[in-house]
């Protein structure tokens, strides 16, 4: 059984403070596999022995106990595909992936810090600064849908992918103050993390949205925004990446509500007198 089905199971007799424990085991696994008992007290503002009792209501003989089971939660995630592809598979496909999905979503945006969320959509929102989006190889596909909601929504949005010298080039004219949002998840691309570096190095805002506070993106990163990618097939779900990538965007069409209706009346117009898309 899961750590989320022992949670499941024993709810209603935790008391506040176990629940607020339970929500970081859930929320933050990976802290929990690899932080002490007073990190994870201390993160749900309660005491160590809370954290101990919590385990043993779930059955477990202590908090090593606890922390041995999410650790090996934690490692079934992060094996390659090459590896789960080999092992039985669901055969009701597509209720465990609706279920999955669902806990992906909402256990990305719960673990958001709104106070962190906020200030990143501030931040993303300032017309002084540069914003550029990068992202490994399996997660493009939502770092090019915050690209182009983004640069939809205000000038200055740069797509950073490519060569080497590509890449080099792009990073070339950022200045302090300019925000680099990043998203990568285990096993992580050396090249994602090179180019944060650099971009950090140069005086550079970096909001990471990886699937550890603890993963080297994270290191890099002002901003951390962890995401759930569990899946029941062989690769990483990116559902959780795309849920938070699209809050962010939201905050900034908000944030930027005035300037950002005119540039979309423009896009629009563009699209009309070209009849670039077609209704039906």
């Amino acid at each position: 059984m899961t750590v989320a089905a022992l949670i499941e199971t024993q709810k209603s007799r935790l008391t506040p403070a176990e629940r607020r424990v339970a929500d970081i085991v859930l929320a933050h696994p990976h802290e929990v596999a690899f932080g002490t008992v007073a990190e994870i007290a201390r993160r749900a503002s309660t005491s160590g022995a809370t954290v101990v009792r919590l385990a043993t209501k779930l059955g477990l003989e202590g908090f090593s106990a606890l922390q041995s089971v999410v650790q090996s939660e934690v490692a079934l995630r992060l094996r390659p595909a090459a590896e789960r592809i080999r092992e039985h598979l669901p055969n009701d496909v597509l209720a465990q992936t609706l279920a999955g999905e669902l806990d992906n979503v909402q256990g990305t945006i719960e673990a958001a810090e709104p106070g962190a969320f906020d200030a990143l959509v501030q931040v993303v929102a300032d017309p002084a600064r540069q914003v550029l989006v990068l992202s490994g190889d399996a997660s493009r596909g939502v770092g090019l849908m915050l690209f182009d909601a983004l640069a939809m929504l205000r000038p200055g949005v740069t797509l950073v992918e490519g060569t080497d010298v590509r890449v080099s080039r792009a990073l070339a004219e950022v200045a302090a103050g300019d925000v680099l949002l990043a998203l990568d998840l285990r096993r992580y691309e050396r090249w994602v993390l090179t180019a944060a570096s650099l971009a950090r190095s140069k005086g550079a805002v970096v909001a990471a949205f990886t699937d550890s506070s603890l993963s080297p993106l994270a290191e890099l990163a002002s901003y951390v925004f962890t995401v759930r990618a569990a899946s029941p097939g062989p690769f990483d779900s990116h559902v959780g990446t795309l849920a938070i990538a699209n809050a962010l965007a939201v905050g900034v069409a908000i944030r930027l509500r005035g300037s950002a209706t005119g540039r979309l009346d423009a896009i629009e117009a563009s699209w009309t007198a070209i009849g670039a898309l077609v209704d039906g």
